[in-house]
C-alpha cells in the first residue's frame, strides 16, 4: 500500500525485537519461513528512498497487539493467505456486563490497567498472585486510557467506568423506553 501511495520515506514499527534485528541484518536466521519473509522485505526496501525499522515494546504498541489478536481469531483454509481486517468503530457496545465499583472507588480493572501500563503489581501481592495476575492480564490490552478484554467469542470488549456504562445504557435504550 505504501508503494502504491508513492511514499518515499517509511518507518516500520514492530514489537518483535528479533524480527526487527533480522530485517536490519543485525541478526541472521536459519528458519526457512523467516528467510523467505526477510528476502521479500529486502526486495521491498529497494522501493523506498529511506526506510527505518524500529522496535517498540508490546505494551507500548497496544493497537497493533489488538489487531494481532483479531487476526489470530480468523481462520483461513489457505494458511499463506491473510485476510484484510476492516476496523470499524461502533457507536454502541455489543455486550455489557455490570460490575459494581470496588470499595476503594476504583473500577475492577484498575489493577490490570496499572500492570499493563507500568508493570506494577497491586500492593501486598504474593508470588502466586503475581503469576495469576500475569496470566489474567494476557486477556487484556490497553490503548491510552482504554482497556480492552479479549474474548474468544465476542472479540474485543471495552472496559468502561460505571458512570460511562450508565450513560451508554441510557443513550442506547433511550428510544426503547418510550415504546415499552
Amino acid at each position: 500500500m505504501a508503494i502504491d501511495m508513492n511514499i518515499q520515506e517509511f518507518l516500520v514499527i514492530g514489537d518483535s525485537d528479533l524480527l526487527i534485528d533480522q530485517v536490519r541484518e543485525e541478526w541472521a536466521t536459519k528458519n526457512s519461513k523467516i528467510l523467505l519473509y526477510l528476502h521479500y522485505v529486502q526486495e521491498l526496501r529497494k522501493k523506498f528512498i529511506k526506510i527505518e525499522f524500529q522496535h517498540v515494546r508490546r505494551v507500548q504498541n497496544e493497537f497493533a497487539d489488538a489487531l494481532a489478536t483479531l487476526s489470530s481469531m480468523i481462520q483461513h483454509p489457505d494458511k499463506n493467505f491473510i485476510n484484510l481486517i476492516p476496523v470499524k468503530i461502533h457507536d454502541q457496545p455489543a455486550y455489557y456486563a455490570h460490575v459494581k465499583e470496588e470499595a476503594d472507588g476504583k473500577p475492577w480493572f484498575h489493577d490490570i490497567t496499572e500492570y499493563l501500563a507500568k508493570g506494577k503489581y497491586p500492593d501486598l501481592t504474593n508470588p502466586t498472585q503475581k503469576r495469576t495476575f500475569r496470566r489474567l492480564s494476557n486477556n487484556f490490552s490497553h490503548s491510552g486510557e482504554i482497556l480492552y478484554r479479549r474474548t474468544p467469542n465476542l472479540g474485543l470488549l471495552r472496559c468502561v467506568y460505571i458512570m460511562e456504562a450508565s450513560s451508554l445504557l441510557e443513550e442506547i435504550h433511550a428510544g426503547h423506553a418510550a415504546r415499552i
